[in-house]
């Protein structure tokens, strides 16, 4: 299943030492498009219907940041008017509509912002692993939700920064207290705030590389590099779970380490993009803040192209 991984500028540096390295279930080798293996759909179920997305957060976040991602989950599915800013969320995320049009049974998605819960006494510690992390995403879930699991800043989890910013899994759940109901599956995202652990790895390009090129991060566009580096992953990792939610959807390469929806195009975000270069992108005059997507309530985000099935290429707005 999905794991956001390291951003393509970091892998140039290191794939000639580690070549046979994994992070999680991707091999470096594997993160490199190939063009005579494109996006493929293996027959698989697509997220469909109306879905709703519950975020779990998980530690000591302010209230600033969890509308900064509240308000980003609410601009997947805002309709644009003709005065609206552009580009927006909306219309990056109308792209995933492709893998529908393209599959063998079209369907249509919509996702809405359901309910939010906090644990900031850190419950069941500062150092999770992956069954706790399911432990917390199965809280309201149901086969018609995405549970998000938001860990904070001094909040460890298995792999995190060693391997993977993020994770998109999957896990079953019976419907009933009795254990004699209808067993189903739903899909669950992890994404962690890397400021303090890993904003080389997680974080970029708002922060520099702990590799390669060392040119001047990028000011953020909600002024928090731990939580606009969430953003990228968390959309990342949405795409994938509208396209691969259960590992036989739309990917490319081997299922044990696929290239799916935005992580097809690693480390691009705008047009004229290479390793160590994000693309060019749009710039706020007053805070020389870089993004390439509006949101609701004047947010501005940074979010990862997608691949389109529909063109075969990695589709910027900027």
């Amino acid at each position: 299943m999905a794991t956001t991984t390291f951003p393509l500028h970091l892998l140039f540096v290191i794939l000639f030492s580690i070549l046979h390295a994994s992070f999680a279930t991707r091999k470096l080798t594997e993160l490199l498009p190939d063009s005579s293996d494109l996006m493929k759909y293996h027959n698989g179920p697509l997220l469909s219907g109306n879905i709703s997305v519950n975020l779990i957060w998980y530690g000591n976040f302010n209230p600033t940041q969890k509308s900064i991602i509240s308000d980003f989950i609410t601009s997947l599915s805002v309709s644009t008017s003709a005065t609206s800013p552009k580009p927006s969320v909306a219309t990056w995320w109308k792209t995933t509509e492709n893998y529908h049009t393209k599959s063998n049974n079209p369907t249509t998605l919509s996702l809405s912002l359901a309910k939010q819960t906090s644990d900031p006494t850190y419950s069941i510690g500062k150092s999770l692993t992956n069954d706790q992390l399911v432990k917390l995403a199965s809280n309201h879930a149901s086969e018609n939700t995405v549970n998000i699991v938001l860990t904070a800043e001094d909040v460890t989890v298995t792999g995190f920064c060693s391997s993977r910013c993020g994770t998109l899994k999957s896990s079953y759940k019976v419907n009933g207290h009795d254990n004699k109901g209808k067993k189903y599956r739903f899909v669950y995202i992890w994404v962690g705030n890397s400021v303090t652990q890993c904003p080389g790895q997680c974080a970029w390009p708002f922060h520099q590389p702990i590799y390669g090129p060392q040119g001047a991060p990028l000011v953020a566009p909600n002024n928090d590099v731990g939580v606009d580096g969430m953003v990228i992953n968390l959309a990342s990792l949405l795409a994938a779970t509208a396209t691969n939610p259960f590992g036989n959807g739309y990917y490319q390469g081997d299922a044990s380490a696929p290239l799916e929806a935005a992580s097809a195009c690693q480390g691009v975000y705008g047009k004229g993009a290479y390793p160590g270069y994000p693309g060019d992108l749009l710039v706020d005059g007053t805070t020389g803040a870089s993004f390439n997507a509006y949101g609701t309530n004047g947010r501005k985000y940074l979010v990862p192209s997608l691949f389109d099935p529909l063109t075969s290429t990695c589709s910027t707005f900027v």
